[in-house]
């Protein structure tokens, strides 16, 4: 089975999980724990797709296809989506991270969840580097280009659709082309770059194409 194939599987299941009616996270917290749980918490809907039976799969299917787990992908999104003027509200997302997300049973430190948000951008930045060098040095053909942008935003539009991010086609389309024009870009870049006359940052020595 190909990687497209097995993605779209996943798709699929999570598409029939939630027509046959997820749990509404808020339906388990009672009028006594709704006072100490905050309204923005409640109200958070986010992974309501995945309950705790199904960690070990999500953290298995990103770990498949992605640097990240399951437990950085979620604390990654809840900074995102709790960011202030003033910063992150770490100690909220700890102390309420089984209610905000269902397959997370365990209440974090404020310091854990910096750590797991560290943990996430440096992958993110390293696996940004690790494909734009890939994409600069002439290893893929456009064509094998094309088709690996298209099995990477397959695996990202599912995990927004977990997410809860509802993506029409159009949406679909146009993030697909701009995607394919930005990449299109960057290998022209590149080979005009391999070309040119570069600095070495550890020496300072000025080398050229024609040097290697």
């Amino acid at each position: 089975m190909s990687e497209h194939e097995e993605v779209q599987q996943a798709i699929r299941r999570v598409d029939a999980a939630d027509a046959t009616g997820a749990d509404d996270p808020t339906d388990d917290v009672g009028s006594d724990a709704g006072d100490d749980v905050p309204a923005d918490v409640r109200e958070y809907t986010r992974f309501s797709k995945i309950d705790g039976a199904t960690y070990d799969r999500a953290n298995e299917f990103l770990r498949d296809r992605t640097y990240i787990t399951a437990r950085e992908w979620a604390i990654a999104r809840l900074c995102a989506d709790f960011r202030t003027e003033t910063g992150v509200e770490m100690t909220k997302i700890g102390e309420h991270l089984p209610e905000l997300v269902p397959f997370m049973t365990d209440t974090y430190s404020p310091q854990a969840v910096n750590q797991a948000r560290a943990a996430f951008e440096g992958k993110v930045r390293k696996a940004g580097a690790t494909f734009l060098y890939g994409a600069m040095c002439d290893f893929f053909t456009a064509e094998e280009l094309d088709d690996l942008m298209y099995e990477v935003t397959e695996v990202a539009k599912f995990l927004l659709e977990v997410e809860g991010v509802e993506l029409t086609v159009e949406d679909e389309l146009d993030a697909e082309d701009r995607i394919s024009a930005v990449m299109r870009e960057v290998r022209e870049s590149s080979a005009a770059l391999r070309h040119e006359e570069f600095e070495c940052p550890e020496c300072g020595h000025t080398h050229s194409a024609a040097d290697d």
